[in-house]
């Protein structure tokens, strides 16, 4: 009988600290591979996250990389009003418990969560021994708190033995969203959306257009001035949003805009050329990833800037013969109209106080699509 190979855990507190040929086998396309992590390492996010990566070893031989990341938590972002409110003024008197330090599996703004392994290893067989060493490194590091994040359901039959051996409990995430492509450019897109929506798109796109011309460019490697027209519109953006995990930097995107899979779909006001508009995608494999997008909120909403950057997004993605647009999290309403598909997301959790444990699995097991946002209400995982 052959001897059982044992598995172990070795962190490492960079990307630089893991070779290139192991990211390429555990992080290879349509992931989001070395040169994402790469670029969060660099910018400059200390005061948000602390990252590290554990690589996971049979024998001596490196066979997979689980990103992980640190952070204080806002309650605010995590547990229902009610509890929040209370945690909230009681963290006037003590400032600690208005956060919670939280050690997660996964990427900060990654749509979902990964465990990169070489052909011929399974999450199941690493998952129990992963998880242990993520408990001796939140000891470490002061978190209370493990999550493994946004986890698809292709991994939940190797997840899910883990609630059971390490007593971690289940809570429904925002789901993410993707959007089947097809050859043909934006008039072949239109025709896959329902008669309805179709309509209501072609409508906005020509009460915007009927306000003027917009000029539209996909270019790579932005020079540093658009660079700052860029992030101008992305800090609009972001202040607009209700839902903030992370605040990127500049550099962040002086560095991500370096990599050879970043695309920039810019809409400029002809006569004035001012930017207007901005979606950064990355082009990996088959897949298009909608990372992130920037408008000007000074002009008035019958523009639809939105939706005159989405018909120049998904025209240029189908013509480069992207089969899969990938668009994250939140914001359904219009995501769901544009024909998105959802898909369900899992955040796997411990809590190292057992009375704490105890209530966050309680009040996990009412969270549902629709009490995490309105215009889920009347969706359900499939």
């Amino acid at each position: 009988m052959q001897p059982t190979t044992t598995f172990s855990i070795r962190w490492v507190s960079s990307v630089e600290d893991i070779p290139s040929d192991l990211w390429s086998g555990c992080f290879g396309p349509p992931l989001e591979g070395q040169w994402w992590y790469r670029a969060l390492d660099r910018s400059g996010l200390e005061a948000q996250f602390t990252f590290a990566y554990a690589i996971i070893e049979r024998g001596s031989d490196p066979v997979g990389i689980a990103p992980a990341f640190l952070m204080d938590v806002p309650i605010d972002l995590v547990a229902p009003p009610t509890i929040a409110r209370i945690l909230r003024f009681a963290g006037k008197a003590i400032p600690r418990l208005r956060y919670q330090r939280t050690l997660f599996v996964g990427s900060p703004c990654s749509d979902e969560g990964t465990v990169g392994l070489l052909p011929g290893v399974a999450l199941a067989e690493i998952g129990p021994i992963l998880h242990d060493a993520l408990s001796l490194r939140a000891r470490q590091v002061g978190a209370p708190m493990i999550v493994w994040k946004d986890f698809p359901d292709t991994a939940s039959a190797a997840l899910e033995p883990l609630c059971t051996s390490r007593g971690l409990f289940k809570v429904v995430s925002y789901p993410g969203t993707h959007l089947p492509l097809t050859e043909g450019g934006f008039s072949s897109y239109l025709q896959t959306l329902t008669s309805h929506n179709r309509y209501n798109l072609r409508s906005k796109l020509r009460r915007s257009k009927e306000l003027g011309d917009l000029h539209v460019t996909v270019l790579q490697h932005p020079d540093p001035l658009l660079l700052d027209e860029i992030f101008g519109l992305f800090w609009q953006t972001y202040q607009k949003g209700k839902t903030k995990f992370e605040l990127l930097t500049p550099q962040f995107f002086q560095l991500i805009a370096a990599e050879d899979v970043s695309h920039f779909v810019l809409l400029r006001h002809p006569e004035t050329g001012k930017l207007v508009a901005f979606m950064l995608c990355f082009r990996v494999g088959s897949r298009v990833i909608n990372k992130f997008i920037g408008l000007d909120y000074s002009f008035d909403g019958n523009w639809f800037l939105y939706f005159r950057l989405w018909e120049q997004a998904i025209d240029w993605a189908s013509r480069i013969g992207a089969t899969d647009f990938q668009s994250g999290q939140t914001v359904y309403r219009a995501k769901l109209d544009l024909g998105h598909r959802l898909i369900p997301l899992t955040n796997y959790c411990q809590h190292r106080n057992p009375l704490l444990h105890s209530l966050f699995a309680r009040v996990a097991h009412d969270i549902s699509w629709a009490t995490l946002d309105n215009d889920l209400a009347h969706h359900s995982p499939v």
